[in-house]
């Protein structure tokens, strides 16, 4: 019973992220200020987790890697080092524009796929991992992998253009940090094998190549539907919460 009323409000909750009802204007624009306003509730969820059974630490782990990117989503994409607002857009536009010798000022990611992306490849698969945290393992994993995996692109992109990109320092001074010690819990606290470790990190890095090969897709091929593209980025979030079902924790 209770695994179905967490269901029931998981799905109503991004329902109201997702079907438009005359929120999307104001979501794709504002989506992120709505994650920074929820952490400080998030964090008094995960402390209420962290206690008790060894059953809620994956839990208690998946939320507070949750926390950590909405941490790193202010400065990605609300006010980033520099004060600039809305900058991981058009600094992610004009890196694949010199990277495919294109004009600067062309648009492959746009805001509504800056929307999705980071309510379901984040959102959606920080739910999941806290929903299902406590009887598959993997689910939690991959929030890890998203995290590490995001912070080594953040960490590579400047390295390749020796400059600061936006994002760049909570993925290093929060996202390596947090990503590496959840995978520590992670493995103390539960069945979490070398191959499923490895496993999540590999679904973290084909998550990474389906939001840019969608997004390269979408404007520079015009071989994928925007619908399409969200669709599989959706069910790709999903899969972690589904699969590996004998890795039970506690």
């Amino acid at each position: 019973m209770r695994e179905r009323v967490s269901l029931a409000a998981l799905i109503v909750a991004f329902a109201m992220l997702w079907v438009p009802v005359g929120q999307h204007a104001f979501l794709i624009e504002h989506w992120m200020k709505l994650g920074t306003f929820m952490a400080p509730c998030l964090v008094l969820v995960a402390v209420s987790f962290s206690t008790g059974r060894k059953v809620r630490i994956a839990r208690a782990i998946s939320l507070c890697l949750l926390i950590a990117y909405i941490v790193h989503q202010f400065e990605e994409h609300w006010v980033d080092l520099y004060g600039r607002t809305y900058a991981f857009k058009p600094s992610l536009n004009d890196l694949l524009s010199n990277l495919l010798g294109a004009p600067t000022g062309q648009e492959y990611l746009s805001d509504a796929s800056v929307f999705v992306i980071n309510t379901s490849l984040v959102w959606l698969v920080g739910a999941l991992a806290v929903w299902r945290g406590s009887a598959h393992v993997f689910a939690p994993l991959c929030m890890a992998a998203i995290v590490v995996v995001n912070a080594i692109s953040h960490i590579g992109a400047g390295l390749m253009s020796s400059s600061y990109n936006p994002g760049l320092v909570t993925a290093v001074a929060v996202f390596l940090p947090v990503g590496i010690a959840s995978y520590i819990l992670l493995a103390r606290a539960t069945p979490a094998t070398v191959g499923l470790i490895l496993a999540s990190l590999g679904w973290g890095v084909i998550a990474h190549i389906l939001m840019v090969g969608g997004i390269l897709a979408m404007s520079q091929f015009n071989q994928s539907p925007e619908v399409v593209y969200f669709a599989v980025l959706i069910a790709w979030s999903i899969l972690p919460a589904f699969v590996f079902p004998n890795t039970k924790t506690g």
